[in-house]
């Protein structure tokens, strides 16, 4: 068994955040999750977190702070994620490597189905949320 770690990006723009569905084709295929991808190896988690977005939605982005970690076993695999928050810089994304992309709230997170790793991440979201609205 080995590690493979994994950025993700928790793109803002007013009150909705990006996320985006993997390919059908794909491990957890059409499932939904917090875009971006697998680091090359000895590359900086917010570097290849940028190369990550513009491959998938051909779009630039400014990584800021760290949000989460999740660390998720799949089967012989472990997944550590690093998710990050990041600004969004008003490029439109494209669907270039992902089944499709929505803006939603926190709070419509719900209605879609999000891969194990990323469900640790939405929780937090909506619980940051519901605590700013205390």
């Amino acid at each position: 068994m080995h590690t493979i770690i994994v950025t993700a990006a928790i793109i803002h723009k007013e009150d909705k955040i990006l996320i985006a569905q993997r390919k059908k084709n794909v491990d957890h295929g059409l499932k939904w999750e917090f875009p971006g991808g697998k680091l090359n190896f000895g590359e900086d988690p917010r570097v290849g977190l940028q190369r990550e977005i513009k491959e998938e939605l051909d779009m630039e982005i400014e990584v800021k702070d760290i949000f989460e970690v999740v660390s998720q076993l799949y089967g012989e695999r472990h997944i550590l994620l690093l998710c990050y928050t990041c600004r969004y810089l008003g490029q439109k994304p494209a669907a270039r490597d992902c089944q499709d992309f929505r803006w939603v709230t926190p709070a419509e997170m719900n209605h879609y189905d999000f891969t194990a790793a990323d469900v640790p991440v939405v929780k937090k979201l909506q619980n940051f949320l519901k605590e700013a609205c205390l």
